[in-house]
């Protein structure tokens, strides 16, 4: 029992850690910072992070199968994508309406791994994909928000962003056999962090804003919660799961972020917005819940023993 709840615990903290993304890089730009320069230097400390941690605790990267090499370099090149595509879905979108666009990766995931499975998605998922939906909806706060006018580039970059971080999720559930979880990490962090000096503001690196102008503090905190603690937790937890479970284990992302803005950035928090996040979390815990009720009925079953 306390085995099957730790690697959801694992995924919940991960998807926690990403929910205080989007609040660090409104900090770093409130100090004059672009948002792409907060999410290059996410990249940049992040692969400076585990690399250290590589050079500390191994020094040499393991042989590598021509298999493994190729889910360890796509699940880095979506983690890259997303960051890139979903900055530039909030060029058109708002806010709150990005990140409903974002969180259809749930179901998008959900797909995914029944295809790849080829399975049909089984009613806990159903219901919790339900659930979880309109609980996005109303905490995310868009019910009011205009949607008339806004560009068809909002809604492409938007998907893009919920299609490949439901990929990089997918990816991440394949083992790699012999490749340890830190050697994993840095070879998928520095992936991403090509993918992102292709695209977004590598210069900082060498004109002086990401040590001399204060960005490597916003750097060091993005790199932790952005890089380190999530890709850590999810390569150690997803491969245990599943990507369909992680995918909706994932939608805590959701609460945390509104959470983290309104307790640092003081933005507004309504009653909808309250009872959204509830459903949620009531749906992500919706597929563990009712596993655990089968199990304990098929227990106590007469001639189950």
């Amino acid at each position: 029992m306390k085995t099957n709840l730790l690697y959801p615990l694992l995924i919940v903290i991960a998807s926690s850690s990403y929910g205080i993304l989007s609040t660090i890089v409104k900090v770093a730009m409130l100090h004059g910072f672009t948002s792409a320069e907060a999410v290059s230097s996410q990249y940049i400390i992040g692969f400076m992070l585990v690399a250290t941690i590589f050079i500390v605790t191994q020094r040499q990267i393991p042989k590598i199968s021509k298999k493994g090499l190729l889910i360890m370099v796509s699940a880095g090149i979506f983690t890259g994508i997303t960051g890139i595509v979903y900055g530039e879905s909030l060029k058109y979108l708002p806010a709150s309406l990005a990140v409903v666009m974002l969180f259809q990766f749930t179901w998008i995931g959900l797909l995914l791994d029944c295809a790849l499975h080829k399975r049909w998605p089984s009613r806990p998922e159903v219901i919790s994909l339900i659930v979880l939906f309109a609980g996005t909806i109303l905490a995310a706060g868009i019910l009011n928000v205009d949607l008339s006018g806004i560009a068809i580039q909002g809604w492409i970059f938007g998907f893009a962003a919920a299609f490949t971080f439901a990929c990089f999720i997918q990816f991440n559930s394949r083992p790699v056999e012999g490749v340890t979880t830190t050697a994993r990490v840095l070879i998928v962090s520095f992936v991403a962090l090509i993918m992102i000096s292709i695209f977004l503001s590598p210069e900082i690196a060498w004109n002086g804003k990401l040590f001399t102008e204060g960005l490597w503090k916003f750097g060091l905190a993005l790199g932790l919660f952005g890089i380190i603690l999530p890709i850590y937790l999810f390569s150690i937890a997803v491969p245990k799961v599943g990507g369909g479970l992680a995918s909706i284990l994932s939608a805590i992302e959701l609460p945390v972020a509104v959470t983290v803005s309104v307790i640092v950035l003081h933005e507004p928090l309504t009653y909808l917005q309250v009872i959204g996040i509830v459903l949620v979390i009531l749906g992500m815990m919706l597929p563990t819940i009712l596993a655990q009720l089968r199990h304990k009925k098929s227990t106590f079953e007469p001639g189950s023993a």
